[in-house]
């Protein structure tokens, strides 16, 4: 059964503000860390989504990360195609990717 669209779609700040407050309410401050999966997201929207948490999450107990696998690997998926030639071009994407993660992780993109 396929499940109808969202007419309106959240944006990555209402995310953050939404899933902070939600945090806030139900994490006790001993857990150390939490960490987001990307859940199939684009790497746009959850790198993003990722930075607005961090912007607005100062006063949390808890370092707020990530574990993204998809939002990691698309792109460098999509430079590698397979093939031998584009390694060099795979390995860009994937590093360009983790560094803008990384800066999201600090809230500093």
């Amino acid at each position: 059964m396929k499940l109808p669209e969202c007419v309106k779609k959240a944006s990555a700040k209402e995310v953050a503000e939404l899933t902070v407050k939600c945090l806030k309410e139900t994490v006790p401050a001993e857990v150390p860390g939490i960490a987001f999966l990307s859940g199939g997201q684009s790497e746009e929207f959850a790198r993003e989504t990722l930075n607005e948490i961090n912007k607005i999450a100062g006063d949390c107990p808890w370092q707020l990360s990530f574990s993204y696998g998809r939002a990691l690997q698309a792109s460098a998926l999509k430079a590698w195609l397979g093939k031998e030639e584009n390694v060099r071009d795979e390995q860009e994407a994937f590093l360009k990717q983790a560094k803008l993660v990384s800066l999201a992780r600090d809230g500093k993109l």
